[in-house]
């Protein structure tokens, strides 16, 4: 660590072995800082925010190579991800950054952890987002000026029904945080039924939500801690080389819903102290957003969600790669989600309403 240190330094002609008497501020420019020993500068660097680590990189030549060492990165990276609250297609990171040791031969040729840190954490994501060029009002005011039907989205997964508080009912009746703008009047024939919500005052959508199966084998199935069986869908085997494969398929009714809907929201049970069967979930919502069943592309909002604020949750970072998110071809998002105060909800809807009303643009 130090000799990779010292190489950079004097790259940029720094003095990084300087003696710890020297002045504060010499001739050539030496801050106080600079004369400490390396280790102990990583150590003070690693106790600022990674804002305030940029804003000391833009002070010198020095500095800006200082602050961009892969391992202090690292160390960030590894430190704050399990408190991010989102993650989406673009911005998970590899699951072996945080996964194996560090190795600089190896790291510093695959992993820019600087700039991996930035692309994914949700400051970093808001920061590129507003850099963009904005063109959402005159896309809404176009798009006002057609008639079109409200998006409609197909809700499902485990976290509607394991949780002690229920999303659905909180969504009904929380006006302040999402209106219920009303039912519509054309159900679609089968599991769930369609509501309509109108986001910020403005935009409306609709929500159809599916459930595995009847609202009393849901409930006998909570108070006994027990799974409910899945009606939703049924088995088919196949033959991949020599071996039987399992897949699932949807039944006819799940099936109309999947063909007309333009998004996806998918609620993951995110509690800790459950057991989760993560590759039977994969293997359920693969079968829902099967490119077979409607338009390719379609966003998938995935709500990472517990039943309260005081629930141990598993981190977003960890829970997307538990999904294999990064396995899917369409836009998608995981947020957390609270169920009993919808915290996360909202921006949640906010990115897949965003997603929806550009494919409609194109």
């Amino acid at each position: 660590l130090r000799e990779r240190w010292m190489r950079g330094t004097r790259e940029c002609g720094g003095t990084a072995t300087a003696p710890l008497q020297a002045s504060p501020q010499g001739a050539e420019g030496v801050s106080a800082l600079q004369t400490l020993p390396i280790d102990v500068q990583l150590n003070i660097m690693s106790f600022l925010s990674p804002q305030d680590l940029c804003r000391l990189g833009s002070t010198s030549c020095y500095w800006r190579t200082a602050v961009q060492d892969p391992l202090l990165w690292r160390y960030f990276l590894l430190r704050d991800l399990p408190s991010w609250t989102s993650v989406d297609w673009r911005s998970l990171p590899n699951e072996e950054i945080f996964n194996k040791a560090f190795s600089e031969v190896s790291d510093n040729a695959l992993y820019d952890y600087m700039a991996v840190y930035k692309r994914s954490c949700p400051q970093g994501r808001r920061s590129l987002k507003s850099s963009r060029p904005r063109y959402g009002a005159v896309t809404s005011f176009l798009q006002s000026l057609v008639t079109q039907a409200e998006p409609r989205f197909a809700m499902f997964g485990p976290g509607l029904e394991e949780l002690d508080n229920s999303l659905v009912q909180k969504m009904m009746t929380c006006p302040e945080i999402l209106l219920v703008a009303g039912l519509p009047h054309r159900q679609i024939h089968g599991i769930g039924s369609g509501v309509s919500f109108q986001f910020n005052n403005n935009q409306k959508f609709n929500i159809v939500t599916l459930y595995s199966t009847t609202s009393v084998e849901r409930r006998r199935a909570r108070e006994e801690q027990a799974v409910a069986v899945n009606k939703m869908f049924y088995q088919e085997s196949s033959t991949v080389g020599n071996q039987q494969a399992m897949h699932y398929s949807v039944i006819a009714q799940v099936r109309k819903v999947c063909e007309v809907v333009d998004g996806f929201i998918y609620v993951a049970n995110a509690e800790a102290h459950r057991e989760h069967d993560r590759q039977e979930e994969l293997a359920r919502f693969l079968a829902m957003i099967d490119p077979a069943l409607g338009p390719p592309n379609r966003p998938l909002l995935v709500l990472s969600c517990v039943s309260h604020v005081g629930v141990k949750r598993i981190p977003c970072v960890y829970m997307a790669h538990q999904l294999q998110l990064n396995l899917l071809h369409q836009p998608w998002m995981m947020q957390d989600t609270v169920a009993a105060t919808l915290d996360g909800l909202l921006n949640g809807i906010e990115w897949l309403l965003e997603e929806t009303n550009c494919k409609s643009a194109q």
